[in-house]
């Protein structure tokens, strides 16, 4: 099931992006492409239209997909994890020795 949704997401992700990039912004982005004139099936208010209500959609359609990875992501994680607080601490058996110099030192 989480390979499934990855894969869709990564669906929904690319397709978010290509739809974006086809949007007329400023600059014009890819939204050129779309060709015909006024006489085309599909006015440039209409496809604007269409495409901002893609976007919307395609962006819900994301943002469900991510909180549903995260929720089985923390799901699989406490199943796998234990606290920190149930390993039990090992005692040391003798104490720490002092640090013995590596270069000897020598008296002129």
């Amino acid at each position: 099931m989480h390979t499934f949704i990855l894969v869709v997401h990564v669906i929904l992700a690319v397709c978010l992006v290509c739809v974006i990039l086809m949007q007329r912004s400023e600059g014009g982005a890819l939204g050129g492409l779309g060709g015909g004139g006024m006489g085309s099936f599909m006015t440039g208010r209409s496809v604007g239209n269409m495409l901002t209500r893609t976007t919307a959609i395609l962006a819900t359609c994301f943002m469900i997909t991510s909180l549903t990875l995260a929720i089985m992501s923390k799901g699989e994680a406490a199943k796998t994890q234990k606290s920190f607080m149930e390993h039990p601490v090992a005692a040391a058996s003798e104490p720490a020795k002092p640090a013995v110099p590596v270069v000897p030192v020598s008296s002129k």
